[in-house]
């Protein structure tokens, strides 16, 4: 069923031995495309190590969990949302609700059933984590309509992305808050970096259909433009990180995942059809390096 799957999934094993119904849904919640949900997970890690109390692994659980279910009901919102749009862009033409495969009703259920999954994930967490958490969903409800009003709907979607920073850590304390608004400044930057890459793979599209996006932008300066974010982005988390510990090794922790950013930007081929998905997916790493960095600087 190749004409079903769309260019950028990773449709392999479970999903794809699905009958065809259940694979539909698991597509449109995107669980052949794992990349989005470890984008969103990340920053819950980073706020949860970077907290200081140590390893808290049933927490980070709960919380991947969470990114899980929360970016499937996302992305099936966002379905919902864009299927007019989506029908006209030759990568998501194909996708279960655009396509007619899926039905708008049958996705409401389902979006709904990956909200009761969220709600079991939020209840495992303090009073002041389940407000920040339920905080986002306003910023959630808006994101799709970004790319019809501004042509910087990555920035929004760096609000969204890298809520999950805020919620890890004031699961654990509520204090510090210099530290936190500027990591949290920084990962936005990071997200618009990223995204604009993603952006790459729709340019002639979005162009012809009226969608708007940092990747149409910045035009014939990508490169310099991504590179631009993610040098903001590891200038706010040093200063996040001095804030926190005013020594020199907390800032050098960060030069793992500077080197794989600068890496990003070095070999990234706007003009590749391959190039722009696999830095964008690489940022798994960066979120991971990150991390490492935050468990560190936080604990050690």
């Amino acid at each position: 069923m190749t004409e079903q799957i769309v260019p950028d999934t990773q449709h392999r094993g479970f999903v794809e031995r699905l009958p065809q119904l259940p694979r539909d849904l698991a597509q449109l919640a995107r669980f052949d495309r794992p990349i989005g949900w470890w984008l969103l997970f990340w920053p819950c890690a980073w706020g949860v190590w970077l907290a200081g109390a140590g390893p808290q692994w049933a927490l980070v659980a709960w919380l991947l969990f969470g990114s899980i279910a929360m970016r499937g009901a996302g992305c099936v919102y966002n379905d919902i949302v864009d299927a007019d749009l989506d029908r006209q862009v030759a990568r998501t033409a194909v996708r279960p609700v655009a396509s007619g495969r899926v039905s708008r009703k049958l996705a409401w259920a389902w979006l709904l059933a990956l909200c009761l999954v969220g709600l079991a994930v939020l209840l495992q967490l303090r009073m002041e984590a389940q407000l920040v958490a339920l905080a986002s969903l306003a910023l959630v409800a808006a994101y799709p309509f970004m790319k019809r009003i501004t042509w910087w709907p990555q920035a929004w979607l760096g609000l969204v992305f890298t809520w999950g920073l805020l919620v890890g850590w004031v699961a654990l304390r509520s204090d510090n808050w210099d530290v936190l608004a500027s990591v949290y400044a920084g990962s936005v930057l990071w997200v618009i970096g990223y995204d604009t890459i993603y952006a790459l793979q729709d340019r002639e599209d979005d162009a012809l259909v009226g969608i708007r996006s940092s990747a149409l932008r910045m035009g014939g300066k990508v490169r310099q433009g991504v590179g631009l974010f993610y040098g903001g982005a590891l200038a706010l988390w040093a200063l996040g990180f001095w804030l926190y510990r005013p020594d020199w090794f907390a800032v050098l922790t960060l030069a793992p995942v500077a080197l794989h950013l600068l890496w990003q930007v070095a070999t990234l081929d706007p003009d590749d059809a391959d190039n722009p998905l696999a830095r964008f997916r690489s940022n798994r790493m960066a979120g991971a390096l990150m991390a490492a960095a935050c468990f560190v600087v936080g604990n050690a």
